[in-house]
């Protein structure tokens, strides 16, 4: 997958399988259908002789009701799945919240079991960061309330205790210094890109 400076999702190299699959456990990329990552790992975690390895990142998102907790997958649509491919193909494709295990043809590629475990160990036994701030100085944020809304510009100075940021924005021909209420603003960056800085 794609890197992003110094903090970027980890690269998930696939191994090409042979044609059908390997006849001992190995991981696979399980792709989920939309917005079912969860659901998907739910049921497969059910089966007997299956690993489940879903990575997921937690982060405030802004609303109209304010900033609230979201959790979502690490790799939007995909998890992983150990499992003997000739014995448990059918079922883990059959298994509610699956789209498929992601195949080219007829070759069904492995992810390096070394993989899973350093993702494993940087996300820990609940496979889950925390990314507690949307905010940094330099991002750019895009206001989304109130009399500014729609104007975009750089953030310059994070107020936690006030929960309010400081952004520069380009206004009437010249820049300006405002203070705008967090639940007003959304980053521009992906929060995704960050999962590995955050303690």
């Amino acid at each position: 997958m794609h890197k992003s400076g110094t903090s970027s999702l980890p690269q998930v190299q696939i191994v090409p399988a042979q044609s059908g699959g390997p006849s001992v456990p190995a991981w696979f990329c399980v792709r989920a259908q939309p917005k079912r990552e969860h659901v998907a790992a739910g049921h497969l975690r059910l089966l007997p002789e299956l690993e489940v390895f879903l990575p997921r990142i937690r982060f405030r998102r802004p609303t109209r009701r304010g900033n609230v907790w979201v959790t979502e997958a690490l790799f939007p649509g995909y998890l992983f799945a150990r499992f003997d491919w000739s014995r448990c193909l059918r079922a883990v494709h059959h298994t509610p919240g699956v789209a498929c295990v992601v195949h080219f043809g007829r070759r069904w590629p492995t992810v390096p079991s070394e993989v899973v475990e350093e993702l494993r160990r940087r996300l820990g036994e609940e496979e889950l960061r925390v990314i507690p701030d949307p905010f940094r100085p330099g991002d750019r944020a895009r206001v989304a309330g109130g009399v500014l809304q729609g104007l975009e510009g750089v953030v310059s100075r994070v107020l936690p205790a006030r929960r309010r940021v400081q952004i520069l924005l380009e206004f009437l021909g010249r820049q300006v210094s405002v203070e705008i209420p967090e639940d007003q603003l959304t980053p521009c960056v992906d929060l995704r890109l960050r999962w590995d800085e955050a303690g």
